[in-house]
């Protein structure tokens, strides 16, 4: 039986990578309806196309990508680029079957205003050496293949440092409060949060490759993280 939202928020997705839960991730959209859909950065994984000497895209990631195009009839989906899907950054902003694709946008919402981006302009490793975060993409696929639980340690260990470095959580509430927003939404370090900074609310929708989860809001305003329990192997 489907839920209804007003609003949902994935992101870092990761298609084209093979440690992306996409079927996992097309079934949660199948399971619950909005009526918008914020894909929030990294739903393509474009650095892993393009390093992999053999296709990496699947029927599965095509699937995902047919289920957006049959509720973009019905559903507002915004698509807001990420670092890995960087190729975007030629055509944005644009209008492109049932989506709008930006870099960031402000999301009004039940009389509340929401800054939304993937989150990486405030990752100072992602966004002044990006080679050396392409390098640390590599170890990370090298470190799944070996072990995924030992991979998902190193993830999660070295992401919050990078957080923690770069005051990600910090400075992207700071930018949400300079445009008047009472809240930011956003993904990129993989880790799904909500809870209020100085007065913002701190949205993060985390991933489909390791926590799998979302975050939905209902029709009254109240914010949640979905996190999915049937993981198929």
């Amino acid at each position: 039986m489907q839920k209804h939202h007003k609003t949902i928020v994935i992101s870092d997705v990761h298609l084209g990578s093979k440690w992306s839960k996409t079927k996992e991730a097309t079934r949660f959209l199948k399971d619950n309806t909005c009526e918008t859909l914020i894909l929030c950065g990294d739903i393509i994984d474009g650095w892993a196309i393009l390093r992999g000497k053999k296709a990496k895209w699947k029927r599965r990631h095509t699937n995902f990508i047919k289920t957006l195009l049959d509720i973009s009839h019905t559903t507002q989906i915004v698509y807001v680029r990420g670092n890995h899907d960087d190729f975007l950054d030629r055509i944005v902003p644009i209008e492109f079957m049932g989506m709008s694709i930006v870099r960031d946008w402000i999301y009004e919402s039940l009389g509340k205003r929401y800054f939304v981006l993937h989150g990486d302009v405030f990752d100072r490793i992602t966004s002044t050496m990006s080679w050396l975060s392409r390098l640390g993409d590599v170890g990370y696929s090298m470190l799944l293949w070996i072990s995924r639980s030992l991979a998902d340690k190193a993830k999660k260990s070295v992401k919050r440092s990078v957080a923690k470095i770069s005051d990600f959580e910090k400075n992207i509430v700071e930018i949400a409060r300079h445009k008047g927003c009472d809240g930011v939404i956003c993904g990129h370090i993989h880790s799904p949060e909500i809870r209020e900074i100085e007065g913002v609310l701190y949205l993060n929708s985390g991933d489909w490759v390791e926590s799998l989860s979302a975050l939905t809001q209902d029709h009254q305003g109240n914010w949640a993280i979905y996190k999915d329990t049937k993981e198929e192997q």
